[in-house]
């Protein structure tokens, strides 16, 4: 009889499980990947791949396949605050880039990865329980489109699966840091608005973001706070155009584009959770979520996807005691991601910014290397630790442009 277990199964096969599955699977690690989705498929994304997460792609030699769909590089991001904006590249030499390709193309161009690394991979196949024997998870038993009940067993078991995830639900972790909701946001795309440019933009009580994706389509995402979600719900376009209106400029570029596909859709909540547990561990959003407003859910993704991918090849192969591993993937996860989740809960707010924020950004603006500095702080590259200290403050606002 063949052997049916696994080293790994991971639940989830988006962002976060496909890299995780084919980095463990490239250092030999049988590996089983399965996902109620069939691929290609879309989500409900903001899609926008910052450069650390291009970076990924291109350590794990995927980039040329993202760029191959036609998706275009970005190499420049601006904030409109109304009186005051900013402009610069968001990247550094290794990693100067964002791009923001349509989920159908960039998930399946993941699962294909993980095929070719050797990972087995089942689709359409819905995990109806998380085995777990003394205390330790041991196994999923699930079913396919056939129905028919299937039990696979290993020695890990990772969520994979977002925020609703099965592994998270069964196991119940501790949940910290955690906030509701702050905001409700609507996205579709548009031809005909053409822009080179992740584009934000910063109302009191509005925002919304502007990004060029595959098809010559531009994806434009908006939102409010969370509170006003039943007093829009009925009208969303209507109040999308509106909030587009407090800038002028952006509104009359947006009505001469058309929609070409339906508004969808979503609100988010805020949390960490303990990411591991005997014979189990989570990664992505199954393990935290924040505020879609700073578009950092696909970058995230795939660093939580490198760092457990290192945990659990120290603890697959013997090298470092499981429990040491995973609690040193959980220190480096929420060392790396609770800066920009606690910038995330501010900005989500959407509260207009103190005068200290406005003597900040007034100072950066036309001086080139600090708008730089704060487009690279936007897109992951700098982190709010450093961009914020005292010492880097100081230099930012202490040496005007030309």
């Amino acid at each position: 009889m063949a052997d049916l277990s696994y080293d790994v199964i991971v639940v989830g096969a988006r962002c976060a499980g496909s890299p995780l599955a084919m980095l463990l699977a490239r250092q030999g690690h049988r590996v089983l990947l399965v996902d109620r989705a069939t691929f290609p498929s879309d989500t409900v994304s903001t899609h926008v791949i910052h450069p650390p997460g291009v970076a990924a792609l291109r350590r794990w030699g995927l980039l040329d396949e993202v760029v191959a769909t036609g998706c275009p590089p970005v190499g420049r991001y601006s904030f409109d605050f109304g009186p005051i904006a900013l402009a610069g590249a968001p990247g550094d030499e290794g990693s100067p880039y964002a791009y923001a390709p349509r989920r159908q193309l960039l998930d399946k161009i993941l699962v294909d990865a993980a095929v070719a690394a050797g990972v087995e991979v089942r689709e359409g196949f819905t995990v109806d329980e998380v085995l777990v024997d003394d205390g330790q998870v041991t196994g999923i038993r699930g079913h396919d489109h056939g129905g028919a009940s299937v039990v696979e067993r290993a020695r890990v078991v990772v969520g994979a699966d977002g925020r609703n995830s099965v592994v998270a639900k069964t196991m119940a972790p501790a949940v910290y840091e955690d906030r509701p909701a702050l905001t409700v946001g609507y996205y579709s795309y548009w031809s005909n608005l053409p822009t080179d440019t992740f584009e934000a933009y910063s109302r009191p009580g509005r925002g919304w973001a502007v990004c060029p994706t595959n098809d010559d389509l531009t994806l434009v995402i908006g939102g409010w706070p969370h509170a006003e979600l039943a007093d829009h719900r009925n009208d969303v376009e209507a109040e999308l155009m509106a909030t587009f209106e407090t800038s002028p400029a952006f509104a009359e570029r947006i009505r001469d584009a058309k929609r070409e596909e339906r508004i969808v859709g979503t609100s988010v909540p805020n949390y960490f959770r303990l990411p591991y547990g005997p014979g189990w561990a989570l990664v992505g959003d199954a393990g935290y979520s924040r505020d879609f407003i700073t578009a950092q859910g696909i970058t995230d993704a795939f660093l939580d996807a490198e760092g457990l991918a290192v945990a659990l090849e120290a603890a697959l192969a013997g090298t470092e005691a499981y429990d040491s591993a995973l609690a040193g993937y959980h220190s480096a996860r929420d060392t790396r991601a609770m800066p920009v989740y606690q910038m995330t809960l501010q900005i989500a707010s959407l509260q207009p910014p103190d005068e200290q924020m406005v003597q900040l950004v007034s100072a950066m603006a036309g001086n080139q290397d600090a708008m730089d500095a704060f487009a690279r702080l936007n897109s992951g590259v700098t982190s709010p630790v450093e961009f914020f200290a005292p010492e880097n403050i100081g230099k930012l606002v202490g040496h005007p442009g030309p």
